[in-house]
């Protein structure tokens, strides 16, 4: 069963795609419908998603991911998703991988919810199917995220960078014997050594005081000896030092050797005019949304990883794609997208999501024409 949401059939030179072939999302198992999609030639730019958890709620469907009764079945169900992934993902591609952890809790399930919290947000947590055996003491703290990243590295992806999503407002949970969990991590990982990734997109703004140590006048400066034995000189200030090293795609408009986005402080040295290179940790609050009765992927999550890893107008992959959050900021910010759903349901959810976001895009394009022409209406020939 398939889901279209583009009537329109352009050619795109860079992905070889027709827009039938994208801006779709696809019930049934993701496993199977990215092989398909595969042999037909598909491809994305980029995938973000956040999978089921292991052991936390059950979509009622058999079969389903984070049903496993072991942490080792599910990170091997995990592997064999991102295979696919890697069979539809161009070689310049990223993956940006949501995920949290769980606690061993054998004989019971829903080790990872936060008590009497957990089945208000997440469904039904008591599924009542084989239990699960970690094989842990009770109490302690799997590792499902940094087993899978592991795993994920040893099954040939790049494993580039653990991400902190700092959650401000985090499930309240019950436990006195250790603080309560206010983080998950999005790990980057990549298909190639050298992959597009755009960080003048994302960048942050400068502090003040970098500000203003960019502003010095090394050369002028005095400087002060502090390091025992130093031979070379007396330690001055310094500005930014990034000189285009990286593993950013030959060309890409966040190379620092792309004189378009780089200017020169007093010491010679380059500057990103946009700000300075984005943090890895990210406070990002959930946000419920109307009609889901569980914790969707926050939007404000996943624009800095569309942003930074895809261009406008490429595909933008989730697998995972629930109630379509992905779709929606993909199409926000002038992308496309393809997705997959195990569950049916979802379906009038990601309709009314996609309408919505379309619908912003619109509004969001029509005024920016406006603004355009206000300087031939302003200045009449």
């Amino acid at each position: 069963m398939t889901l279209s949401h583009s009537t329109r059939n352009v050619y795109h030179v860079r992905t070889g795609l027709r827009e039938r072939d994208v801006n779709t999302i696809e019930f049934g198992d993701c496993r199977e419908t990215m092989r398909r999609w595969a042999s037909h030639g598909i491809k994305a730019q980029m995938c973000v998603t956040s999978p089921p958890y292991f052991g936390l709620r059950d979509y009622g469907h058999d079969g389903q991911i984070g049903l496993e009764e072991t942490p080792d079945a599910y990170i091997a169900a995990m592997v064999e998703v991102f295979r696919c992934v890697r069979d539809v993902l161009s070689d310049d591609g990223t993956v940006w991988l949501n995920i949290g952890d769980s606690y061993a809790n054998d004989g019971k399930w829903g080790g990872s919810s936060g008590g009497k919290h957990a089945k208000a947000l997440h469904g039904n947590t008591s599924i009542g199917r084989t239990k699960v055996t970690t094989g842990l003491k009770p109490k302690d703290l799997i590792g499902i995220p940094w087993m899978l990243a592991f795993a994920l590295r040893a099954d040939g992806w790049y494993l580039r960078q653990d991400i902190i999503w700092h959650k401000p407002n985090p499930m309240p949970e019950s436990v006195r014997d250790r603080c309560t969990k206010s983080h998950e991590y999005v790990f980057l990982l990549s298909k190639s050594e050298r992959y597009h990734y755009d960080a003048d997109a994302i960048s942050e703004p400068f502090a003040d005081s970098s500000l203003e140590r960019l502003r010095q006048d090394i050369a002028s400066q005095r400087g002060r000896d502090r390091v025992p034995g130093k031979t070379n000189g007396p330690m001055k200030a310094v500005g930014n030092i990034n000189a285009g090293r990286s593993s950013y795609k030959a060309g890409s408009a966040s190379s620092m050797n792309d004189g378009e986005h780089v200017r020169k402080s007093d010491a010679g040295l380059p500057v990103r005019e946009a700000g300075r290179n984005k943090r890895s940790v990210w406070t990002v609050t959930t946000r419920p949304y109307k009609g889901a009765h569980f914790a969707t992927f926050p939007p404000a999550l996943i624009e800095p990883c569309i942003l930074a890893g895809s261009r406008p107008g490429d595909v933008v992959l989730d697998p995972f794609m629930g109630s379509g959050t992905t779709a929606a900021v993909a199409i926000q910010h002038g992308r496309q997208y393809l997705g997959c759903e195990l569950n049916a349901d979802y379906g009038p959810l990601q309709d009314e999501r996609i309408a919505e976001a379309r619908r912003v895009a619109a509004e969001r394009a029509f005024a920016d024409r406006q603004l355009d022409l206000l300087p031939a209406l302003s200045h009449p020939a």
